[in-house]
């Protein structure tokens, strides 16, 4: 590897990394805002939420790969030109091309390095993410009984305190429970002057003391709720006893998730889809064989014994029908409108049902083609932000940054767009492929004209364009004043 190589290779890494990690970290602070409150109050631990951050991180890179190659490549090649040593490699008699060519094999490992990441890996750490988030999103919130609020975490009780011990964070004042098991209301509670959290070992079950204190309850019996005179009892300690089964992190098996599609490969995705395609065939013959079934056991003809020979020849319906007498008449009309809504509900149905399937085999469709969208957008980026970057040289992290911004909100919102109608059956599957479409035109475009010292993007160079071929422009204006003269 020549020296010059080992500089390009050099430049480009450190802006790759860089960038990479920001995205990851951008993108992970917009999934901990959609979560926060999943998360606060929980009482969870710091190794829950970090194995939770972990592979949310991972099904991120996919993403932020590209991004981290389009604005490595436009810093790369901007600082290049910015500090006139591309100027110096032309001189030189080394081409763009050749100038690019390290950054090319990069790329292209990158490329197929996303792929296999988003085949093989990303469906794991989707899969362990979800159970992972899952399992929090279904743990009650951390046992927090604050002064002067009613504290209804625990299933069947509520609870008030008055003042809470600020030393050890379990004595409490003014302690008032009521008890609601029984599904009557506020007919048991229970006063004390002091109360006493303490936990088990096992941290299953809460045992609250009380000391000084009334129990109150008011009998009732009865359908209608007869109540009875109120008991109280006197106590100076009094024990209860919570179960805190709901607070532990609920574990849910692998295979609870391992259904969706985000969480295959190429091989599974494709099964699914098969198997998808082939029930919906088999949903359409069915449908279709219970509308003709329905059909002909409601026909007019077989309904009539006296049309029953009519299958086979000419027949003037409307003259028979008009020989009816009223009461049939009625029955027929009665009979066919009945089926006809039957029938139009049927279709109904039907319709939902298989709309619905089809936006989850799209959906199916969406994910097996994404594996390869996000992988060559690497390669597809990279062809836009290296080019431009020799063409404006300019480095540092202004232009980078604005171009690659734009560049890649470009290629999300297309997308965007394009999975929409596709998911609605507005588009074929192969629609995820028309970000790269529009975008690889431009990043030949940008090649060619980098290659060519081309003056793409400098004003200059479009003023005196204009001037020059614009039909009102300073050339013509000299020439008509000359013929004049």
């Amino acid at each position: 590897m020549k020296k010059i190589d080992k500089l390009i290779i050099k430049s480009f890494i450190g802006p790759l990394l860089l960038t990479f990690a920001l995205a990851i970290f951008v993108l992970l602070m917009n999934f901990l805002w959609k979560y926060v409150d999943d998360l606060v109050g929980r009482g969870l631990d710091i190794w829950i939420i970090a194995k939770l951050l972990f592979y949310a991180a991972i099904t991120f890179v996919p993403m932020a790969l590209p991004i981290a190659t389009l604005f490595a490549s436009i810093m790369t090649m901007g600082n290049f030109g910015e500090r006139y040593e591309l100027v110096a490699m032309k001189a030189g008699g080394i081409s763009v091309t050749r100038i690019m060519m390290p950054l090319v094999i990069i790329v292209v490992f990158l490329t197929i390095l996303a792929f296999g990441f988003a085949n093989n890996i990303m469906p794991y750490a989707v899969l362990q993410q979800k159970r992972t988030l899952y399992s929090i999103t279904n743990t009650k919130p951390a046992i927090n009984i604050k002064p002067s609020e009613f504290y209804a975490g625990i299933e069947g009780y509520v609870i008030h305190i008055d003042e809470k011990d600020k030393h050890d964070d379990k004595t409490l004042y003014g302690v008032t429970i009521y008890d609601h098991t029984d599904g009557m209301g506020n007919n048991c509670v229970t006063v004390a002057e002091k109360g006493e959290m303490l936990t088990t070992p096992d941290g299953h079950y809460m045992i609250f003391n009380m000391y000084n204190g009334y129990s109150y309850r008011e009998e009732t019996s009865g359908e209608n709720w007869v109540s009875r005179p109120m008991t109280r009892i006197k106590f100076e300690r009094q024990q209860l006893k919570f179960d805190l089964s709901g607070f532990d992190l609920a574990s849910v098996d692998d295979d609870f998730f391992k259904g969706s599609y985000q969480m295959m490969n190429i091989l599974q995705l494709d099964e699914a889809i098969d198997t998808l395609e082939e029930d919906q065939d088999n949903k359409r013959v069915d449908f279709k064989r219970m509308m003709r079934s329905r059909m002909d056991s409601y026909n007019l003809i077989c309904e009539l014994d006296s049309l029953a020979k009519a299958k086979t020849k000419k027949y003037d319906y409307k003259s028979y029908f008009d020989t009816l007498n009223e009461t049939v008449h009625m029955h027929i009309r009665n009979n066919a409108l009945h089926n006809a809504r039957l029938a139009t509900e049927d279709i109904g149905l039907y319709d939902q049902m298989r709309s619905g399937d089809r936006e989850y085999i799209n959906k199916h469709y969406i994910e097996w083609h994404q594996k390869f969208t996000l992988s060559f957008a690497c390669f597809v980026l990279f062809l836009i932000g290296a080019p431009f970057g020799s063409i404006i040289r300019k480095g540092g992290l202004g232009w980078p940054l604005v171009a690659s911004v734009f560049f890649f909100l470009l290629y999300y919102v297309i997308t965007t767009i394009a999975r929409k109608a596709i998911i609605e059956s507005a588009l074929p599957t192969t629609g995820m492929w028309i970000s790269t479409a529009v975008l690889l035109p431009i990043g030949i475009l940008f090649t060619l004209k980098a290659t060519t010292d081309s003056p793409l993007f400098d004003a200059s160079s479009w003023i005196k364009f204009f001037e020059t071929h614009w039909p009102f422009g300073q050339k013509d204006k000299d020439e008509q004043n000359n013929a004049n003269q």
